[in-house]
């Protein structure tokens, strides 16, 4: 199976996000190549128990790959939301 191709809304946008992604997974712990930031997710999956592996991975279950992206994507939003809450907080302060 090909992989997917992700679009952004904003043009320019990827690699922000893989920076983003980068810093925030370090944030929780994980050691993350900022050349490979997508890489975070098979340290995710060998600590969750999930057989995670590069290449082909039939066999894994569509709420195991769902828990490894959503550890993943959980933590970028929650950073994201923290974010505009301080940002919201010190606009308040102006």
């Amino acid at each position: 199976m090909a992989r997917r191709s992700r679009k952004y809304a904003v043009p320019g946008a990827a690699q922000g996000m893989q920076t983003f992604k980068a810093e925030v997974m370090r944030q929780e712990g994980y050691h993350v190549d900022p050349s490979h930031p997508d890489d975070v997710k098979y340290e995710v999956a060998k600590e969750m128990g999930i057989p995670l592996e590069a290449g082909n991975n039939g066999n894994l279950t569509t709420e195991a790959a769902g828990q490894i992206g959503g550890r993943i994507g959980g933590s970028m939003v929650r950073e994201m939301v923290r974010l505009a809450q301080e940002q919201l907080a010190n606009k308040g302060n102006l």
